[in-house]
């Protein structure tokens, strides 16, 4: 339920047919009060037709499980899963009964940011017991894109079981994305989402440095961004999510970096890259580097967006 688990969650909450139930749960308590009170406020306030669904606050993930035809995971790292998915199954589900007379078997919808094969031994869990079928669906977007509903889902599941993506994944996951791909078996959507963050942390240091050597040279960051973004450098992170105040409206570095993807999730977005470069035999030349640089500002500046790069080089000076 954490971002952007949060602002999913409340884009579902909206969108869900009316005789929905959403059943939420989150270990920190005070974060699914806030939920149904913010949610509470607005539909208090809303048309009768845009109240959105009921919301349940589950005791525990087992909870949500055994009353959910369709669940959604998004944990930080591959030991959280893995302990999750092993608190549903055991002891095997108990058996319920679908809304639509087609539907015979529970959905998990993992959007975890984890190394493929943890994932496939995770849906190697969920298949082999026969308690539903199991997608890899990372998503990419960041906050701004979980709160616009507008993220980008990467989809790893066997295509024989059906119409499984069609007309159960791909709807419920477009109520919070505006696009949907499948890219193959299971685990490909992670192989996928970590070829997009290896991308990602090096062009987040690169758009950093370029504007940090910019601005030491004398040009307006205003006029440097819109050159930047005209030309042949723009990227996600000069365009949305610029690390310098005053140039993306809404991005974290007017907010003092806070909110946004942390910078210990890029990290560990990172270290999983390279571990899965590694297993494939893939070179992959700037990664450690990147994975030195963030390792000194996560010490630097915890909890942060991960786009403070920009201020831990500011503050850094290299004599010739």
């Amino acid at each position: 339920m954490r971002y952007p688990g949060y602002p999913m969650a409340k884009n579902l909450q909206a969108k869900l047919p009316p005789t929905d139930t959403l059943v939420i749960y989150d270990k920190n308590t005070e974060t699914t009060s806030q939920f149904v009170q913010e949610v509470g406020v607005a539909a208090s306030t809303a048309a009768v037709e845009e109240k959105g669904v009921n919301v349940e606050i589950a005791s525990s993930v087992r909870n949500v499980a055994e009353k959910s035809e369709v669940i959604i995971t998004t944990l930080p790292e591959p030991t959280h899963v893995k302990n999750v998915f092993h608190s549903i199954l055991h002891p095997p589900l108990p058996s319920m009964t679908f809304t639509d007379p087609n539907t015979t078997e529970r959905l998990f919808i993992d959007c975890s940011t984890i190394d493929p094969t943890s994932s496939r031994e995770v849906a190697n869990a969920v298949h082999s017991t026969a308690q539903g079928r199991f997608v890899d669906a990372p998503m990419s977007g960041g906050v701004v894109g979980a709160q616009a509903g507008t993220l980008i889902f990467m989809l790893g599941a066997h295509t024989k079981h059906g119409g499984l993506i069609e007309y159960r994944v791909r709807p419920l996951l477009g109520m919070m994305g505006s696009k949907v791909l499948h890219l193959g078996g299971q685990g490909a959507g992670l192989s996928g989402k970590l070829a997009n963050n290896y991308l990602l942390a090096i062009s987040n240091i690169a758009t950093a440095e370029a504007m940090n050597l910019g601005q030491r040279c004398g040009l307006d960051p205003e006029t440097l961004s819109e050159l930047i973004n005209g030309s042949s450098g723009r990227c996600w992170s000069s365009e949305v999510n610029n690390p310098v105040s005053g140039i993306s409206p809404g991005a974290p570095a007017e907010k003092d970096y806070r909110g946004g993807f942390g910078v210990e999730l890029m990290k560990k977005d990172l270290r999983l890259a390279m571990k899965e470069a590694k297993r494939v035999g893939a070179r992959v030349e700037l990664g450690e580097k990147a994975g030195q640089v963030y390792d000194a500002v996560v010490a630097a500046e915890p909890g942060k967006d991960f786009s403070v790069v920009y201020k831990w080089l500011e503050r850094s000076h290299v004599t010739s």
